[in-house]
């Protein structure tokens, strides 16, 4: 999405709340349907979009986290993905094969029940099947671009295998009262860990990098006479 797409997605929002404005009797309630959170070099977030991470198990839910925590920590998320989509869009690694759409939608089905579940979910997310396919591809999208460009900044020499083993998996093996196979025989599973490990890592840098360079307005916890409008539903 350029900058002019991302002006454009802030207007509409501005002026679905104008309009609602205007029409609203003085004496009729309202309901919140959705609110702009935070902005992102133009692009902004709604509060809608931090439900749907939610509601399609897209992030873990922490036991004893509050409502207000998982909002601000699926916001901080979203904020660093766009960021990483941002950057990903300004360059061109052609189309996303379909089947590996297919198969990560698939993934999310089996977060729920049955097709009806997730219907229901679908719906109350405001999202259809496309809606939900261009969730999935935009995160593929930045997948992509991180194994291309960053993976290979990543190397795991053999003395990273075997200090891992040595200070790593033998003591917590013990630990659990099991005996430790031998390194030969776990090798290979050590330095995918340590692969993901030293990955994430260089994710993390990334964008802390991205962050100091955009520009983000983030509204979410902010005095209620700081935020921006809401849009509102009126009850007939």
């Amino acid at each position: 999405m350029n900058l002019d797409m991302r002006r454009i997605w802030i207007v509409i929002a501005l002026l679905t709340v104008a309009s609602a404005a205007r029409s609203t009797p003085e004496d009729a309630p309202a309901v919140l349907i959705d609110r702009l959170v935070a902005v992102v070099d133009e692009d902004p977030i709604f509060l809608s979009d931090i439900r749907r991470a939610v509601g399609l198990g897209l992030v873990e839910t922490v036991p004893g986290e509050s409502d207000q925590m998982l909002e601000r920590r699926v916001l901080d998320a979203l904020i660093d993905e766009r960021l990483r989509l941002h950057e990903v869009e300004r360059h061109d690694f052609g189309t996303l094969p379909p089947e590996e759409i297919d198969r990560q939608v698939e993934l999310i089905r089996a977060n729920f029940a049955d097709e009806g579940e997730l219907r229901q979910s679908l719906d109350r997310l405001g999202l259809d099947d496309d809606g939900l396919r261009l969730l999935v591809a935009r995160q593929l999208r930045v997948l992509v671009y991180v194994q291309k460009r960053l993976g290979p900044r990543v190397f795991i020499s053999p003395e990273d295998i075997g200090t891992y083993y040595d200070d790593v998996l033998v003591p917590e093996m013990t630990r659990r009262g099991l005996e430790a196979p031998a390194l030969e025989a776990v090798r290979a599973q050590i330095r995918d860990v340590l692969q993901e490990e030293r990955l994430n890592e260089q994710i993390d840098v990334w964008t802390r990098e991205l962050r100091l360079e955009a520009d983000i307005a983030d509204y979410l916890q902010r005095a209620e006479t700081e935020l921006p409008p809401v849009v509102e539903r009126i009850e007939e």
